[in-house]
């Protein structure tokens, strides 16, 4: 599925880049070099100057593709959110069910996440670690709105958009679908993060998935109510 996936290719938000990283081998040398480096060392003491060294070539080069750093980040941000968007698609493509669809999204959406060698230049896990910890940082800007008009949330929105019309299969009268999935994806960022960091502010399980468990009776419970309180 995955080389299929790296086959169709994945939509970036045009705003993110000046020239489009998968459009030559130095791009995919930066995007590869970028997740390295801030995974390794934080995306406060990131920089292109840094970038540079860790892939061997120049800031200048690195500006002919991003603007700035916030800007790379955005595109990475981009492309992880377009990159879980297709494989929503396939775990629910072909599922009649909508509660199954709405469990495999759950479970997707929640879950940590395994390399999968589908993009030679892409380390999932270390992607999702920077997701984790720096994702928020693309949109709690003075220039969110700005942003937000040329389109750098669309694909973000799109996948909050295909849950929410699961839901909405699910209980029509619903009022909150965007609301109850953004937090099902904001929420288990977090609690991955203080598992990881702050394991008093979270329940940390043995054996169990429990990021994933709650955010799945969590969601069930919320519907299930609305369900019995429109009857």
């Amino acid at each position: 599925m995955e080389k299929l996936l790296s086959n169709l290719g994945l939509k970036v938000s045009e705003y993110a880049y000046l020239k489009d990283p998968e459009s030559s081998d130095l791009g995919k040398r930066i995007t590869q070099g970028a997740i390295d480096l801030i995974d390794a060392i934080g995306f406060e003491e990131f920089t292109f100057r840094k970038l540079a060294q860790q892939i061997s070539s120049t800031e200048a080069s690195i500006y002919r593709y991003f603007e700035n750093k916030h800007k790379l980040l955005l595109y990475l941000t981009s492309w992880y959110w377009s990159w879980m968007n297709y494989r929503l698609a396939f775990a629910m493509a072909n599922v009649p069910d909508p509660k199954e669809r709405l469990v495999r999204a759950i479970e997707l959406l929640t879950r940590q996440v395994e390399e999968d060698g589908g993009f030679t230049h892409i380390n999932e896990v270390k992607l999702h670690r920077i997701i984790i910890e720096d994702s928020s940082k693309v949109y709690l800007t003075r220039e969110v709105d700005e942003e937000n008009k040329e389109g750098a949330y669309l694909i973000y929105k799109e996948l909050v958009g295909r849950v929410s019309e699961v839901i909405k299969e699910i209980a029509p009268d619903f009022k909150y679908p965007n609301m109850l999935v953004s937090t099902v994806i904001e929420g288990a960022r977090h609690q991955h993060y203080f598992a990881e960091h702050l394991p008093r502010l979270t329940n940390v399980i043995e054996g169990e998935d429990a990021v994933t468990d709650f955010y799945r009776e969590m969601v069930l419970h919320t519907i299930r109510e609305e369900s019995i309180q429109q009857a």
